[in-house]
């Protein structure tokens, strides 16, 4: 299990609510996680925010630790 799964399934809610403030242009659709679907959600994320899985990874450590 990578370390961005054990992330978004440990707290998920609280880590959408930060992306959502960080990042104003996220909705609740872009953000919709479903288990096993990781890697979807983390397409959807790369897309919506122009950046590489490299970076939505990070961001999403940054803010989970934050």
């Amino acid at each position: 299990m990578s370390a961005f799964t054990q992330q978004i399934k440990g707290n998920w809610n609280e880590l959408k609510g930060k992306l959502k403030q960080e990042y104003g242009d996220l909705t609740d659709d872009d953000l919709t996680y479903a288990e096993g679907k990781e890697d979807e959600l983390l397409g959807k994320l790369q897309q919506k925010l122009g950046k590489t899985r490299a970076e939505v990874e990070s961001e999403v450590d940054r803010l989970s630790n934050s």
